[in-house]
């Protein structure tokens, strides 16, 4: 059996299966709860958070603002990915707009080590990724796979109960993998706020409380961008004794 043929038998048992549908109505619902706020408040021309000038994201985010209408622009993409992917007809083109903005800004977050979305961000690409996954009959034809054209997945029946343990203990497995990796890939964080950035220092002990204060104080109040505060801090001593 071809690797099409298999994917075709996958996506169809996927489909016929009521938890699993019910599971990608949830998914599309929580995406979209994710970007109509955000693009609400870009689209009203506020700034989306209050974060410090002086903070890589806030760095970002102030500049981000002052653009005019592009910034009006990323909410009403933000928006309207949310809007399609609420109306089932219209789903799968919202799962396609979405995907590139949240990559977008799950890269945005893991470059400038952003906590305010580090997890989340993630996260919702993988949910993104298993509604593009959910949508394969209508998307199977833009791959590059060798096959024929086939018929369209015929109307659901015979829809089975059957919990598929499998598929939501290895969706839970993928969260906790997530966040696990997003949590401890870092070595240190600048954090939102100052006294945040510096209790991540606090009984270390790799004993570079002086230089994590030296960097914090880059970040917070130098207003130094990211890669020279971290190139600095590791360059720093150990604190002496």
């Amino acid at each position: 059996m071809g690797l099409a043929a298999t994917l075709d038998r996958l996506h169809s048992q996927a489909r016929h299966n009521r938890w699993m549908r019910y599971f990608a109505v949830f998914t599309r619902v929580a995406l979209a709860a994710g970007f109509l706020p955000s693009g609400f408040v870009k689209i009203m021309g506020e700034r989306f958070t209050s974060l410090s000038d002086n903070q890589p994201m806030g760095h970002y985010l102030e500049a981000l603002s002052h653009t005019g209408y592009y910034y009006t622009y990323i909410g009403i993409a933000q928006m309207t990915a949310a809007i399609l992917l609420l109306i089932p007809r219209t789903a799968v083109l919202g799962a396609l707009l979405y995907f590139p903005i949240i990559l977008n800004i799950c890269i945005l977050s893991l470059a400038v080590r952003f906590e305010g979305s580090l997890i989340t961000s993630p996260l919702m690409v993988v949910a993104n990724v298993f509604l593009l996954c959910w949508y394969y009959d209508r998307l199977k034809f833009i791959l590059p796979f060798n096959q024929a054209p086939s018929a369209a997945l015929p109307a659901p029946h015979g829809v089975t109960n059957k919990f598929p343990t499998a598929f939501f203990a290895g969706a839970g497995a993928t969260v906790v993998l997530v966040v696990v990796v997003v949590t401890n890939v870092f070595d240190v964080m600048p954090n939102n706020t100052l006294a945040d950035c510096r209790s991540q220092f606090k009984g270390r002990r790799s004993h570079r409380t002086a230089a994590g204060y030296e960097f914090c104080d880059c970040i917070h109040k130098k207003g130094q961008p990211l890669d020279q505060a971290l190139d600095r801090y590791h360059r720093a001593p150990d604190d002496a004794f």
